[in-house]
C-alpha cells in the first residue's frame, strides 16, 4: 500500500487571511487533522481554523503533558515530553502508513520554535512528510506596530523568554532591532533585561498580533501586566537608511 502523507500546515500569526492558498486548500480537504493543545483547552491552533475544515475530519488532538508544572532545567521535562512526541508520532505514523494523509496543524512557521518539528524528525525517514511554510508570528507582531524591525545592516536578534536573566540582558545589549517571544511568566524578568540592556524604553509588546483582539502598546506602559504566553515584544533597529 503507498504510504500516506504527513502535512505540517504553517498557519501563519493567527488570521485565516494570512495563510497561504496551499495551507487553505490542505484544510478545506483534511481527512486526518492532527493539532497540538494544552489540557482542557480547545487549542490555539485548532482555534485558528475554526469554519474551514470538513464536517467529516477526524481530529486527534496531541495534549501536552507538561507545560511549566515542571522546570526546564529538570531532567523529567525532558523524559516527560519525549515520551508524548514518540506517542504522538506513533499515532500519526501509524494512520500515513495505513494510507492515509494527516495534516497536522502548525501555529506560525513549522519550522521556527514550533512542536512538528519533533514529529518531523522522528517521522521524516518513515513516511512521507511536507512542510508548509508560513507567516511567522513574530513577522505580524512587529507589522502591527506600523514601523519596520530592521534597516540598512542592523542585526536581528530573537531570543527566548525562557533564557536565564543574565543571557538575555547580554544578548539584549548586543542586538540592533530585538524579537522576544515566549513571555507569559517571564514577563518580569524580560522586563529586568531589557532594562538592564539599555533598551526598555524602545520596546513595544504585542498581544494576540493579527487577530481581533490584537493589542499593541509600549512595554512601559504595561508594567504589571500579565501577558499571554504567545505575546511578542520587539525592539525596532535603527540602522543604516538613504
Amino acid at each position: 500500500m503507498k504510504p500516506g502523507t504527513v502535512y505540517g500546515v504553517g498557519l501563519g500569526p493567527g488570521d485565516q487571511d494570512l495563510l497561504s492558498v496551499r495551507a487553505d486548500r490542505l484544510l478545506r480537504g483534511a481527512k486526518h487533522v492532527a493539532f497540538f493543545r494544552k489540557a482542557g483547552r480547545p487549542g490555539q491552533a485548532r482555534r485558528i481554523v475554526n469554519g474551514m475544515l470538513p464536517d467529516t475530519a477526524i481530529e486527534f488532538p496531541m495534549e501536552y503533558p507538561v507545560t511549566t508544572e515542571i522546570p526546564l532545567s529538570d531532567p523529567r521535562y525532558n523524559e516527560v515530553l519525549s515520551a508524548f512526541y514518540s506517542a504522538c508520532t506513533a499515532h500519526v505514523q501509524s494512520l500515513a502508513e495505513d494510507g492515509q494523509d494527516v495534516v497536522v496543524l502548525c501555529e506560525g512557521d513549522p519550522f521556527f520554535y514550533g512542536s512538528f518539528m519533533h514529529l518531523y524528525t522522528r517521522l521524516k525517514d518513515n513516511v512521507p512528510v511536507e512542510v508548509v511554510p508560513a507567516i511567522t508570528g513574530m513577522s505580524g507582531a512587529w507589522t502591527a506596530t506600523g514601523a519596520p524591525i530592521t534597516w540598512g545592516d542592523d542585526i536581528l536578534t530573537i531570543l527566548m523568554g525562557t533564557l536565564d536573566e543574565d543571557t538575555l540582558a547580554a544578548r539584549m545589549a548586543d542586538a540592533d532591532a530585538l524579537v522576544i517571544m515566549k513571555i507569559g511568566r517571564n514577563i518580569d524578568k524580560v522586563r529586568r533585561a531589557l532594562k538592564t540592556a539599555g533598551k526598555f524604553e524602545q520596546a513595544y509588546l504585542i498581544e494576540f498580533a493579527t487577530m481581533p483582539n490584537q493589542q499593541v502598546q509600549r512595554l512601559a506602559e504595561a508594567d504589571g501586566k500579565v501577558t499571554p504566553y504567545f505575546s511578542i515584544i520587539v525592539v525596532h533597529g535603527q540602522g543604516r537608511r538613504p
